[in-house]
């Protein structure tokens, strides 16, 4: 049986979340280019956060997808998360990430994307993998162009707001 996650790298390993990581959540969730560019989920409480955590995250990792926590190979501090999901409104599994906002512009989002993007296409051998963001979302524009993304609509999200649809096939990730 294959991994059921994707692999660690130089810099990063990753790992399926717990209960315990209520207080990183709390403060991961309440960033202010989270609530901006993600959603406000007015999580303002370790109880929320574990709530959360419980609802949102957990569930995932049963089908081989999910959310892990991003953890510097370094010292152990988590410096975000990174993964895959299936949204009802979107065709196909979507790569998604966020880290604090102190750790951005070192790499670790690309790192990261990087080896899930790997996962996807290698263990789980998907054919085709999509991203979404808000359009006002340059940076991470950026990063999925970058990792060969390419743009292929806009749509409307569950609370009807803008998102921009990137996809990825297999073939061009090579």
């Amino acid at each position: 049986m294959g991994r059921e996650m994707p692999g660690d790298t130089a810099r990063l390993s990753f790992r399926h979340a717990d209960e315990g990581d209520a207080s990183f959540m709390l403060r991961l969730l309440n960033e202010p280019s989270w609530r901006r560019f993600i959603t406000d989920h007015s999580v303002d409480s370790e109880e929320a956060a574990r709530a959360y955590l419980q609802e949102r995250i957990l569930p995932g990792y049963r089908s081989g997808l999910g959310f892990c926590l991003l953890e510097s190979s370094q010292d152990g501090s988590p410096l975000g998360i990174c993964g895959l999901i299936k949204r009802d409104y979107l065709e196909h599994i979507d790569l998604g990430f966020a880290l604090l906002e102190q750790y951005w512009g070192q790499g670790y989002a690309a790192e990261a994307a990087r080896a899930t993007i790997d996962y996807a296409f290698g263990e789980l051998a998907l054919d085709e993998l999509w991203a979404v963001t808000v359009p006002a979302n340059a940076n991470s524009i950026r990063l999925l162009e970058r990792l060969g993304f390419q743009y292929l609509h806009n749509t409307r999200d569950p609370k009807d707001e803008a998102v921009a649809v990137y996809a990825l096939s297999r073939n061009a990730a090579g």
